[in-house]
């Protein structure tokens, strides 16, 4: 609609140019008249010249009304003359002022002329041809609309180099990899030992973990062209035209001999075939089989690698992961806190930090967080540094960062009243007493009542160490720090609020997973329910293979472990009442409570240090017996 709007506009321009053109022209041929030489003698005579301009045998006369007119003169004979010839009053002619003008000029609007008189046919002709200009490229982009079109990158075209350095963490995929990488370099290596490179290679991990920059820095070090594009890209209504697209890909790819073929979101058209809402023969399905022959039709000494992500492996078609297509098969993990911190230590690389940013704790407090993620923060502390005016990003510009990042902005306009901010108070105060009084639980490094995104106030809790089994006891003390709050407004106000939804449903779906996933419950140790993906609804379902009585006792089992976590948490909230309303009372105060004021509200760090103390006093006391 844009560009038929613009052309509209041109064309219209267009025909007011030229008539203006036409009324400049109709107006001077109005003005001026072409007379016979008698009739000007005439008109001598009478009196009514008052000038003549000659140039050449051209006479121009301009009359004493302000009519302008022509006339033109024998040749090789003066204007006296041929006027006397005709009969003219020499007394009247000396009255007229008679002006000589050179040759040249009448030339020059000679050339003039001829130009007004065809400047209207060019423009005819620019129209027109602007017309079929416009229809040939709509022709192309017709028979263009079935071409593939990547991103294409390769040796010199990179405005950012990408190597293995660059990516942080990922230890055992870049191990896998540098053997592409090897293959991409020295090919007759492996094609003299009989080995084949694997045709396609699989980045599977969550989002944000690093698939493409991977792929990028796969093609960099193997110093090939990288030929990058969407699974989304090969989707239309036509059937066909993904089919045709993915040979146009397969087609560049082979021009350029040795190439990466990267296709992000492959399980966009790589999902499992069958008969869908449209039939069996549906584009995605002609798409994804045109990409199994394409692979298939890779030649042993081709230097053709395709690398293909997804974060839904599940999903895929049996067909493309068997051995000869996507048969490596390479995870990319979240990052661990070493990785975390390489990967903070690459994206602060050219920015200005000040000496108290540690890097290390960030990383602490950012458990989870995939590079992507860990890339927000450095990016988001570097923007509240330049909005505040510094020269240099400080630490509590990251620390701020995070919690933007986990929850959200401030929300400096939500002023919470009086009774909902004792409320709030109270409510975290619980969560951070209950998780410091149970073993298993993370340490409480911050409590606040600022509004942040859609919370009124948050407890954070960072873990010590990074952990990928967790225990029944641990699971439970989880769901008691999970209903911390609940209880703990329960305790002071006698009745619960809304700000416990979230934690209720947590918590419920924890004890469910612990009945029906983790077979810690007395029902034993059995899986309940088959979770499969609903591929066009994009979430999962749940097919019950269990009886009605079953089921009945799987509810009272996730009852069962709800209110013994709601049991541990009261009496936990009880016991410590007087410390409950401490921390509720600070936080009403300060509004934030950092973990170090935490540790010596509830009398742990004076614990911490007097066991520091007493190791101290033993060691040195060892000391002295040795000496």
């Amino acid at each position: 609609m844009n560009n038929l709007a613009k052309n509209f506009i041109l064309v219209v321009l267009m025909f007011l140019v030229i008539s203006a053109i036409f009324s400049l022209f109709s107006s001077s041929l109005e003005e001026k008249e072409r007379i016979s030489i008698s009739q000007l003698v005439d008109d001598i005579n009478q009196e009514k010249v008052e000038k003549i301009t000659v140039s050449g045998n051209q006479l121009l006369v301009l009359y004493k009304d302000g009519k302008r007119a022509f006339s033109t003169k024998e040749f090789e004979v003066s204007l006296s003359q041929c006027l006397i010839n005709y009969g003219i009053e020499i007394e009247k002619l000396r009255e007229v002022n008679v002006e000589q003008k050179e040759v040249s000029s009448q030339n020059w609007i000679l050339i003039g002329t001829f130009i007004s008189s065809l400047l209207p046919l060019l423009l005819f002709v620019a129209f027109f041809w602007f017309l079929f200009k416009q229809a040939k490229t709509g022709t192309m982009q017709t028979f263009d609309f079935t071409r593939a079109k990547p991103r294409l990158s390769g040796p010199g075209m990179m405005k950012e180099r990408v190597t293995f350095e660059d990516v942080g963490g990922l230890k055992e995929a870049k191990e896998e990899l540098k053997e592409v990488v090897d293959f991409l370099k020295n090919p007759k290596k492996y094609l003299k030992m009989g080995a084949r490179i694997p045709r396609g290679v699989l980045l599977i991990g969550a989002p944000g973990t690093g698939k493409t920059l991977l792929a990028r820095a796969v093609a960099s070090q193997g110093n090939v062209p990288f030929f990058s594009i969407s699974g989304s890209e090969f989707i239309e209504l036509f059937v066909g035209v993904g089919a045709s697209r993915i040979r146009s890909l397969f087609d560049q790819a082979r021009r350029a001999k040795n190439a990466i073929i990267f296709i992000d979101e492959i399980d966009s058209i790589g999902k499992i075939r069958g008969v869908g809402i449209t039939g069996g023969h549906e584009e995605r399905e002609q798409t994804l089989n045109q990409l199994l022959a394409e692979m298939d039709g890779i030649g042993r000494e081709e230097g053709i690698i395709v690398m293909a992500a997804t974060n839904k492996p599940e999903q895929l078609d049996p067909a493309l992961l068997r051995p000869g297509r996507f048969d490596r098969r390479i995870i990319l993990d979240l990052p661990d806190i070493n990785e975390r911190e390489e990967i903070l230590k690459i994206h602060c690389r050219e920015k200005p930090l000040a000496l108290n940013v540690n890097l290390r704790e960030i990383a602490e407090r950012t458990p989870g967080f995939s590079g992507a993620d860990l890339a927000n923060v450095v990016n988001e502390a570097a923007i509240l540094a330049a909005k505040r005016g510094k020269n240099q990003i400080f630490q509590e510009e990251f620390l701020e960062s995070i919690e933007k990042v986990l929850l959200g902005p401030e929300r400096k306009s939500h002023i919470l009243s009086k009774k909902e901010k004792e409320i709030a108070a109270f409510h975290e105060a619980g969560h951070a007493l209950v998780s410091s009084s149970l073993p298993g639980t993370e340490p409480v490094r911050k409590i606040s009542i600022i509004a942040r995104g859609l919370v009124a106030g948050y407890t954070l809790k960072v873990p010590t160490e990074e952990k990928r089994i967790k225990t029944k006891s641990e699971f439970l003390a989880e769901m008691a720090t999970l209903l911390g709050g609940y209880c703990a407004e329960k305790i002071k106000f006698g009745e619960i609020t809304t700000g416990a939804a979230n934690d209720l449903e947590k918590a419920s779906e924890l004890a469910r997973k612990l009945v029906k996933e983790y077979g810690m419950s007395s029902l034993g140790p059995i899986s309940f329910g088959e979770r499969e993906k609903l591929l066009f609804l994009g979430r999962e379902s749940e097919i019950r293979n269990y009886s009605e009585e079953i089921a009945a006792q799987i509810d009272k089992e996730v009852a069962k472990f709800v209110k013994k976590a709601e049991k541990m948490a009261r009496e936990i909230l009880v016991k410590k009442r007087k410390l409950l309303e401490k921390i509720a009372k600070r936080l009403i105060e300060k509004e934030t409570i950092e973990k170090e004021e935490f540790e010596q509200l509830i009398g742990k760090g004076k614990k911490l240090k007097k066991k520091i103390s007493e190791k101290k006093a033993s060691s040195i006391r060892v000391k002295v017996k040795r000496l």
